[in-house]
């Protein structure tokens, strides 16, 4: 605030110039000004998810128990932060977002199950209560449960933002189980319900599922190499994305922080840098003409390369000093080649230099050690890495051992940090998928119930990101909680479709084809509504100037299509495939 104070009273004083700002305190400004400014558009998001619920189910209370899961859900998470002491960052921040998934997931299930039992089989509404919690308790627990597993992998990383997103979001997880499952039945219980007049449009939904599901029962081996040979392409495609990081891309062209900073970097300098501290092995040592050489050769090569705007050496203070002690003969432009005449220039210029504007900035205390800058270009976290680590082979291939040195600074350090987490965070939901499909497989009583699940669970995430490859082939630090955000919709949509077709395999005993059909009937337009609700909310957030916030969305809503996709065509032919020796056929109506 006290900068832009003194720009603006500059720019009041002085009208006739452009004043444009850059730097580490700006981005880190713009980094929390679009965070508060995205909280609106998750307002949106809400909004959006609450109309395409009413509009969806046709029932305003049913809404507003839905809302209510939703709001509880996120208090009660907004209450952990405060006991727990967590302070809100960047990262964190969008635990919402998350939270809202699973507690819309919940609460659509269990409210569509309970309006068809009431509207369509003719149950009393305390009955049709009752049955759709006997039908939804253990599938909504079980996607609770592998969904906190999911989120609590974000510990495996190395970055405590994404430590406090998965722990806040595991305990908004819970809670919105807790709610779903008691609030809202309760609040069902007391609002009032009217059944539908509308029993054609009524029949005609439940006649697509059921012509959808035959569909599939019909070609399961056709639709399972289709599906198949597609993800397989999508895999080819999801290798071909890079982790790259550029923090000045996060911003697009309507906020300032980004116009300021294009602008800098095209007719001034760049916002990045990277600092090497380089030794002479001795007390005294860098007026040593042969560290000055060697220094003088880093600094000649740094400037050959393509990503540098400038360089700040020590080398090139004695080069001037050199040259002014001799005249300005400019002959003498270069490293004194003289030990005890280069310190002698050096105590003289440092005598001369006026207060707070000695070289101690450069040089350490002892002057065993000089500093070195190398501005650069707006560069993403991969090309930065790539440069640090050749400058740092330069040093090691080039110079005494003494002189080796690595790169560093913020922009480094956050590069470093995003790869690192990254790979993390990969590590981390190996161990989630292989978790969750324990957890599938005790509550399914089933190990190849439990196999199977990770067909689905996995594939929407390839899917997702063999889109983005066609799109942009870049992932960020805001991705790579992506995996865990939507594991909780991908699990919820393959656990309820595998529970009815168990159910109907255990209890109605079914055959293969006829239970993927039942499943069709009793869940895919709870399915179709989970995820027409989840992505138009997402979609608002696309449009996000924040690139942490609108490519995690954007990417969400592909994953959570797929997601509907594959549980919709692959996942019944694999079970038909999978189960197809039971010939006990259903009775007809």
């Amino acid at each position: 605030m006290a900068s832009r104070a003194m720009i603006a009273a500059f720019e009041e004083k002085h009208p006739q110039f452009d004043v444009y700002v850059s730097g580490n305190v700006p981005l880190n400004t713009a980094f929390f000004e679009s965070s508060q400014n995205d909280l609106a558009l998750i307002g949106i998001m809400f909004l959006i998810v609450i109309a395409v619920t009413l509009l969806l189910t046709r029932n305003i209370f049913a809404t507003l128990a839905t809302l209510a899961v939703v709001m509880l859900s996120i208090i009660s998470a907004v209450g952990f932060i405060g006991l727990s002491g967590i302070k809100l960052t960047a990262p964190s921040s969008v635990f919402p977002t998350m939270i809202l998934t699973l507690a819309v997931a919940d609460s659509i299930h269990i409210l569509v199950t309970l309006l068809q039992k009431f509207r369509k089989e003719g149950y009393q509404k305390k009955e049709a209560i009752i049955e759709s919690m006997r039908l939804n308790f253990m599938p909504v627990f079980i996607t609770s449960l592998t969904t906190v597993v999911g989120f609590l992998t974000l510990n495996f990383g190395e970055v405590p933002p994404f430590w406090h997103l998965g722990n806040i979001t595991a305990f908004g997880m819970c809670m919105a189980f807790l709610y779903s499952t008691t609030t809202l039945p309760a609040l069902m219980a007391i609002f009032p319900i009217w059944k539908s007049s509308k029993n054609e449009a009524k029949n005609n939904k439940v006649s697509f599922y059921t012509t959808l599901g035959q569909f599939i029962a019909k070609q399961p081996i056709r639709l399972t190499v289709i599906s198949s040979v597609f993800i397989i392409g999508m895999t080819l495609m999801a290798l071909q994305n890079v982790f790259n990081d550029s923090f000045v891309d996060y911003f697009d062209k309507t906020v300032k922080f980004r116009t300021d900073s294009d602008f800098i970097n095209e007719n001034l300098t760049g916002i990045y840098n990277a600092e090497f501290s380089i030794g002479s092995g001795e007390s005294g040592g860098i007026n040593n003409p042969i560290y000055l050489e060697k220094l003088n050769a880093f600094e000649e090569w740094l400037k050959e390369q393509e990503e540098v705007i400038h360089v700040n050496s020590f080398a090139e203070v004695t080069r001037k000093i050199n040259k002014s002690m001799h005249g300005d003969d400019a002959s003498y432009y270069k490293v004194p080649t003289n030990r005890q005449e280069a310190a002698q220039y050096l105590l003289l210029y440092e005598l001369s230099l006026p207060f707070g504007l000695d070289l101690n900035n450069q040089i350490n205390v002892d002057k065993s050690e000089t500093r070195l800058t190398v501005v650069l270009q707006n560069l993403g976290s991969k090309k930065m890495l790539e440069f640090t680590e050749r400058a740092e082979n330069w040093l090691k291939e080039n110079t005494p051992e003494y002189m080796h040195a690595i790169g560093v600074s913020p922009t480094v350090m956050f590069a470093k940090l995003g790869f690192r987490q990254a790979d993390s965070m990969i590590k981390g939901n190996i161990i989630a998928l292989l978790l969750i499909s324990l957890v599938l497989m005790l509550a399914l009583k089933s190990f190849k119930m439990g196999a199977i699940s990770l067909i689905p669970n996995l594939t929407p995430i390839i899917v997702g990101f063999g889109f983005w490859a066609l799109y942009l082939a870049e992932i960020n630090t805001g991705m790579v909680v992506v995996f865990g955000m939507t594991l909780g919709i991908i699990v919820d949509d393959t656990v309820h479709f595998m529970s009815k077709f168990l159910r109907a395999r255990r209890e109605l005993n079914y055959n293969a084809k006829d239970s993927v059909i039942y499943a069709f009937e009793t869940v895919g337009r709870a399915l179709v509504i989970t995820t027409l609700v989840l992505v138009a909310g997402f979609t608002v957030l696309s449009t996000s100037p924040f690139a942490l916030n609108s490519y995690m969305a954007r990417i969400t809503v592909v994953i959570i299509t797929a997601a509907l996709v594959i549980d919709f065509i692959l996942l019944p032919s694999i079970l038909i495939l999978a189960y197809k020796e039971k010939s006990t056929l259903k009775e007809a109506n």
